[in-house]
């Protein structure tokens, strides 16, 4: 069984997406990429271009599911109410086209790709390069289109995996074992 997992780092100025194809339990990436923002200074032209490109996101790869990174509490109410009209937009083109969403928090993503729910942006991506078995060149230059590929990630690993007999001692144990690391 095949599946197309869209994630989304939600973001005003930059936007990042991931595409993972899931088949026989084993998880390739797609796509990688952001939805810049920063030509736009009126903040509703930016919210419709996230719901254009995001639209034409999902019709380019039909994903069957969107994960999506919920906005952290910041300080700046602003800021945070800019940023959850930027999901809520990102959600409403998944939902105009019937795609199931589940949000992660960010230290959800985190634990789940390196183990640390605090790691920085860039561990997440360089677990993301060893574990989808990723050239240095396809990683694209935006952290933000990693933390979305994460998100996606991290709902693959949500969606189950098949149970093993092998045991683990720590997590570079269960890298190597599973051939993360060398």
């Amino acid at each position: 069984m095949e599946k197309i997992i869209l994630g989304i780092d939600p973001g005003t100025t930059l936007m990042g997406y991931g595409v993972l194809r899931v088949a026989d339990r084993k998880a390739e990436m797609l796509a990688l990429g952001v939805i810049d923002l920063r030509k736009y200074a009126d903040h509703y032209l930016k919210l419709g271009r996230i719901f254009e490109r995001v639209s034409g996101i999902i019709d380019s790869y039909l994903p069957d599911e969107l994960a999506i990174e919920a906005p952290f509490f910041g300080k700046n109410v602003q800021s945070m109410l800019k940023l959850g009209r930027a999901q809520g937009v990102a959600m409403a083109a998944a939902i105009h086209r019937q795609v199931p969403i589940t949000e992660y928090a960010p230290m959800k993503i985190k634990m789940a790709i390196t183990g640390n729910g605090s790691a920085s942006k860039e561990q997440v991506a360089y677990m993301l390069q060893q574990m989808l078995h990723l050239k240095p060149e396809e990683m694209g230059r935006y952290l933000d289109a990693t933390d979305a590929l994460g998100a996606a990630y991290c709902h693959y690993l949500q969606m189950g995996r098949p149970t093993t007999d092998k045991k683990y001692s720590s997590w570079k144990d269960f890298a190597r074992k599973n051939h993360i690391i060398d």
